[in-house]
C-alpha cells in the first residue's frame, strides 16, 4: 500500500500548537496550494489543505513558521471522523506531515526558520535552538 502526499504552498494562518492529554505536541496549520491549471477566467484556483505535525516537528513548525511562509510538506493523507456536540458525525481530511521544508526566508518580525526537518532527524535527544541555525 502507498499513501504519500507532497505539497508546496503558503501558510494560511500561523500554526496552532497544542498538547495531547499525554503531553505530546501537535501543531495544525493550513496551506494554500495553487492548482496546476487555470479556470475559465484565466486564474488559478487554490485548495486549502489542513496539515498536522507531531512531536518535535510540531514545536519547530509552531515556533518558526507564520502566515504567508512558503513550505514543502511531505506526508500521508488521513481521513478521520468524530462526533460533534450535537451528536452528528463529521469527517476531516488532513495531511499528517513527516517532513516540512522551509522554502523562503521569514519576513521582518517573524522568527527565523531552519531549512526543514523531518521526523527522522528529530530524536528525543535533539535539542533545537535558534542559535544553532546557520543564518
Amino acid at each position: 500500500m502507498l499513501n504519500k502526499v507532497i505539497l508546496i504552498g503558503r501558510l494560511v494562518r500561523d500554526p496552532e500548537l497544542r498538547y495531547t492529554a499525554s503531553g505530546k505536541p501537535v501543531a495544525r496549520f493550513a496551506l494554500a496550494v495553487e492548482r496546476p491549471y487555470t479556470n475559465q477566467q484565466g486564474d488559478r484556483d487554490v485548495d486549502f489543505i489542513n496539515i498536522v505535525t507531531w512531536q518535535r516537528l510540531a514545536e519547530i513548525c509552531a515556533n518558526n513558521l507564520g502566515k504567508g511562509r512558503l513550505v514543502a510538506v511531505d506526508g500521508r493523507l488521513q481521513v478521520r471522523s468524530f462526533e460533534n456536540q450535537e451528536g452528528q458525525r463529521r469527517w476531516v481530511t488532513e495531511v499528517v506531515a513527516n517532513d516540512v521544508r522551509f522554502l523562503d526566508w521569514p519576513k521582518q518580525g517573524q522568527a527565523a526558520g531552519g531549512e526543514g526537518l523531518s521526523t527522522a532527524d528529530l530524536g528525543d535527544e535533539i535539542d533545537f535552538n535558534e542559535d544553532d541555525l546557520p543564518f
